[in-house]
């Protein structure tokens, strides 16, 4: 199956550091600086939690609703898995 994914060039400033950081994980992966630079676009945008998972983030960062935990219990807990 040949798939031709459309691509419209365009220009970015990069800082130099990071520039030189990609085009070592490019080399790194046996990838193109295009190539590298898309997938970990790709990965970033598709990798952010949902709206759900984030409020739990933020509730978990406040320090609200905390419990104590009970080492005894939760050793006890650990060892019946």
């Amino acid at each position: 199956m040949n798939t031709v994914t459309e691509r419209k060039q365009t220009a970015f400033r990069l800082d130099t550091s990071l520039l030189e950081r990609l085009k070592a994980e490019a080399k790194r992966e046996h990838r193109s600086l295009n190539n590298i630079v898309e997938v970990l676009l790709y990965e970033a945008l598709e990798n952010r939690p949902n709206p759900e998972t984030m409020e739990a983030i933020e509730e978990a960062r406040s320090g609200k609703k905390l419990e104590k935990l009970d080492l005894n219990r939760f050793e006890e807990y650990v060892s019946s898995l």
